[in-house]
């Protein structure tokens, strides 16, 4: 598969653009606190949940169109990527202002890169996507996102060394990966892909020991857990995916002081660092 990789073809998509549109509702921010256990309901012009512009006017392809793992079929505004792994590997929020409820929100999005690496498990393919996030016609962030494409996994993979387990962060917090929270945040982003939410799918044909923990979720909690720890919205929020989590095990949010920011992380109790991040102020 990775021979058909034409990574000329694949550049032709960068400057592509794409402008969706959808209304911050109160009903859609009161689903968004009650996934995150906010009990709270939502007033009109209120500050929404920072965060919820993931799960406004996501990607609707469908039923038909969509791949055995749930994923919508390559092609269309993203590149087609001809490796069957899709995960979200990194990003950036710059937070100018805040969504509020009732307004129109609008992503204008455009295709900033394309690029082919080779890694330790094969052909690696980077997509970098820029978003501008508007809300009642005022720009309230700038995102970038990463997304990396890969071959299925072999067992030359496995790394010769185990990982060195992660620190305990001075603020720390344990999460319960239930089925109902990963199915929730599917739901809430409309996101197909079935290793978040079909067991025998993400054991018996990927192969995983459990359900997959979305990497936007863990990037929201983080965010969340930052903005609790200060007061108020980071104004940048930079991260990074390292190793997966899954549903088998309880997990933590981390967080210490790091100059003018903090340094925070997601991880297992006794495992490695899965998602790293940097928030400041």
């Amino acid at each position: 598969m990775t021979n058909d990789l034409d990574i000329d073809h694949l550049r032709q998509w960068i400057g592509r653009e794409e402008v969706k549109s959808e209304r911050a509702t109160p009903a859609l921010v009161d689903r968004f606190r009650a996934t995150f256990d906010q009990e709270r309901e939502a007033q009109g012009g209120e500050a929404a949940p920072v965060m919820i512009h993931l799960c406004l006017a996501p990607p609707t392809a469908p039923t038909s169109g969509l791949g055995p793992d749930g994923h919508p079929a390559r092609g269309g505004f993203l590149p087609p990527v001809p490796l069957p792994r899709r995960m979200w590997a990194g990003g950036a929020f710059a937070f100018h202002d805040d969504i509020r409820v009732d307004e129109v929100v609008t992503r204008r999005s455009a295709i900033r890169d394309v690029t082919v690496k080779h890694g330790r498990s094969g052909v690696l393919c980077f997509v970098t996507v820029d978003h501008r996030i508007e809300s009642g016609g005022r720009l309230v962030i700038e995102e970038r996102q990463d997304i990396v494409y890969r071959d299925v996994d072999t067992p030359a993979d496995a790394p010769k060394d185990a990982p060195a387990p992660a620190p305990h962060g001075a603020h720390r917090v344990r999460v319960a990966p239930s089925a109902a929270l990963l199915f929730r945040y599917s739901a809430l982003t409309f996101n197909g892909h079935r290793i978040h939410y079909d067991n025998p799918y993400v054991r018996q044909v990927e192969g995983y020991p459990g359900l997959i923990v979305h990497g936007p979720l863990q990037a929201t909690q983080l965010v969340q857990f930052a903005e609790s720890i200060r007061g108020r919205r980071p104004a940048q929020f930079d991260f990074r995916s390292l190793s997966p989590l899954f549903d088998i095990a309880d997990y933590t949010l981390n967080a210490t002081e790091d100059g003018d920011g903090l340094k925070l992380w997601t991880a297992y109790a006794d495992g490695p660092v899965a998602m790293e991040a940097r928030a400041t102020w």
